[in-house]
């Protein structure tokens, strides 16, 4: 009895971490495509330079949140049926779906933690691009300064940095949205758009940092129960 009962604790217990996991992959799948249909970035990553593309590596980061989204809602459901039904090929399978999943996401962890400077560099490194074709007198053949005017009006900035922004208006004001008034004009000359640009990914990519740890430490807990059900129901079948 003492074997049973304390397998059937398990399940249930299992059966809740399996359902938090099963409500996380949810939320992932959400915040993932919320990501990837988000004004600014959208505006922003959809800018083409003359035949060149805006970087898109953060795109792909949010494709791949996409798929652990769904897996993880089908890997939860999974392991509700599998502990419901107490079958040790089920959970044999949820296991082994936990562990791939584990290693893609420390995969992805460690890709994600040396790139996380570099989707916001290549960003950059494109408008600063765009900003000195809509200085030169040929950019009127280009779309250097759509480019340009499509980053200031998102971001609400003016220049790549504070110095340039505040000549940029008195040179070229036509590459600085207007502003009802001289405060809020002020405040957009100072407004770096390479501050800006650091701001807009890092505080997603923060975000998504933060699911990946919670997710991670749910998937731990769910290997370890599901392997001690996985034991219990073995030795309660033996007795």
């Amino acid at each position: 009895m003492g074997v049973e009962g304390c397998t059937k604790c398990i399940k249930y217990l299992l059966f809740v971490f399996n359902f938090i996991f099963w409500l996380a992959g949810g939320i992932i799948l959400g915040v993932a495509l919320w990501l990837r249909h988000d004004s600014q970035t959208t505006n922003i990553l959809y800018l083409q330079l003359g035949d060149k593309q805006a970087p898109n590596t953060f795109y792909v980061g949010i494709y791949i949140l996409i798929a652990v989204g769904a897996v993880m809602m089908f890997v939860g459901f999974l392991g509700c049926y599998g502990a419901i039904q107490e079958s040790q090929c089920l959970l044999g399978t949820f296991f082994t779906c936990l562990v791939i999943l584990f290693a893609c996401e420390v995969a992805a962890g460690i890709w994600g933690f040396v790139n996380k400077d570099q989707i916001a560099k290549d960003v950059k490194q494109f408008y600063d691009q765009a900003f000195q074709q809509a200085l030169m007198a040929e950019s009127e053949t280009n779309n250097g300064k759509a480019v340009v005017k499509t980053f200031h009006e998102t971001l609400d900035c003016c220049g790549p940095d504070a110095a340039i922004g505040v000549i940029t208006p008195l040179w070229r004001e036509d590459l600085c949205p207007k502003k009802d008034s001289f405060l809020k004009s002020l405040s957009q000359m100072t407004t770096s758009c390479h501050k800006k640009i650091d701001e807009l990914f890092s505080g997603k990519l923060y975000l998504i940092g933060i699911a990946a740890i919670v997710v991670a430490v749910i998937m731990i807990f769910e290997m370890i129960l599901s392997m001690v059900l996985c034991c219990g129901i073995r030795n309660s079948s033996v007795y």
